[in-house]
């Protein structure tokens, strides 16, 4: 099993356990282009640099600490068998390890992961992995597993709070030093359970002292935010889970410590901006992207001031986005540019109400997406959801101005999450 480790413990990853992590991982991890990016380069008037991490060959950076924590355990250990709970990104690492390795894994997911992430999970596994379903939440699934491994003697690979797995993910940095040809002036990287920022930062700190290095959370699941702000570890008691890849409602206790001392900037990002970020990276740089593989370069608009003329580099996390979500994407971008919006619609119950609706009410681009009307006989109105897209968002007034004006104005939506839920 995993050792747990104390809030005020005081592991810190060292560049030389880095650097053997490095050559240790060097004949499975793809070296990442450090790739410069014209479009936010232009954008935000600084050199702007992307860390592809999610070309490596599980389509994210995870391969790098899983494969070095399993790759550094005893023969007694290997030959018992590893254990994880992951649902994505970590379990493709872990599996991927286990094949290349031939170590017999056992890969906890809940039963609710899409079945695309399971199919990729077992097909880098190959015969030497075991996918097991358990449980409606990862939470479920990280104590079945930990059950399991206890019963049979085997290793748990977390995927984060373990010294061999940071230290893996540690070794981003020394390739973005490698790869660099000018000073790095930022970093901005994803954080959920803090691995990857406890890894990078420290050998940034220790070769590179001057980059300012920032954190980046969704801002539905702020768990380091929340513990730094307290000074000790926090447990969110619910969290947006959205952004898959950096939803946790507790990162690591050692990467806490880590990050405590090591980060100059914790930044929380809307949901709805990452969405738009993806989109982004799609239509204008053809790059497929995670939610928290976006939510680096989605950050940026929180500095543009102070990173005119800098070197900045954002950390590409991964690129396992499911493309049965892409409408919820687009909603979800919608709703944040205010350009998407809900309304219970009171119609009259006469003919032809539809059509005033339409001519007088509706703005020459606006545009009904979503219409729920069921006639109620015997009564003067009838409600209708609908959903209104906008061109621009100084339309809403407006149009809201002329629904009331026109008596058919009911009740907006988009601020009301517990009907809302239903719709997104």
């Amino acid at each position: 099993m995993g050792t747990l480790v104390a809030e005020n413990q005081t592991y810190r990853p060292k560049l030389t356990d880095v650097k053997e992590a490095a050559g240790r991982i060097s004949n499975v991890v793809i070296k990442t282009p450090l790739a410069p990016s014209f479009t936010y380069s232009h954008r935000f008037d600084a050199n702007i640099f992307l860390k592809r991490e999610d070309l490596q060959q599980v389509r994210s950076y995870k391969i790098r600490g899983a494969y070095n924590k399993i790759s550094s355990l005893s023969i007694e250990q290997l030959e018992k068998g590893v254990i994880c709970a992951s649902a994505g990104n970590h379990a493709q690492g872990v599996a991927f390890a286990c094949n290349k390795l031939q170590v017999k894994g056992v890969i906890y997911m809940p039963g609710t992961t899409p079945r695309q992430k399971v199919k990729q999970t077992e097909m880098f596994g190959g015969q030497w992995v075991e996918v097991v379903l358990k449980g409606d939440t990862f939470d479920d699934s990280f104590k079945n597993a930990l059950k399991h491994g206890e019963k049979y003697g085997q290793v748990f690979i977390h995927p984060f709070d373990d010294e061999k797995v940071i230290e893996g993910q540690a070794t981003i940095g020394l390739e973005i030093i490698e790869q660099a040809t000018e000073p790095i002036d930022y970093v901005l990287a994803p954080l959920g359970g803090g691995g990857l920022l406890a890894g990078l930062s420290s050998v940034f700190k220790e070769l590179s002292p001057n980059t300012k290095i920032i954190g980046i959370e969704p801002e539905g699941a702020p768990s380091m935010t929340a513990s730094l702000k307290k000074g000790k570890l926090v447990e969110l008691e619910n969290i947006e889970r959205f952004v898959d890849g950096a939803a946790v409602q507790k990162v690591g206790s050692r990467n806490f410590a880590i990050c405590k001392e090591n980060l100059d900037k914790m930044v929380t990002v809307p949901e709805g901006k990452i969405c738009q970020t993806i989109l982004d990276l799609y239509n204008q740089d053809a790059i497929v992207v995670e939610p928290a593989g976006a939510m680096a370069i989605c950050a940026l608009d929180f500095f543009a001031d102070e990173i005119k003329g800098k070197n900045v580099v954002c950390v590409v996390s991964g690129s396992n986005n499911d493309i049965t979500r892409t409408a919820e994407i687009k909603e979800r971008a919608l709703l944040y540019a205010g350009l998407k919006h809900y309304f219970v619609v009171s119609f009259p119950q006469r003919a032809g109400a539809l059509k005033e609706f339409v001519a007088k009410v509706l703005g020459p681009n606006d545009d009904i997406t979503h219409f729920e009307y069921s006639k109620k006989h015997h009564r003067e109105n009838g409600p209708a959801v609908v959903g209104i897209e906008l061109n621009d968002p100084a339309d809403f007034k407006p149009l809201v101005k002329r629904m009331k004006a026109k008596n058919f104005y009911g009740e907006y939506l988009n601020d009301k999450p517990n009907l809302f839920q239903y719709l997104v």
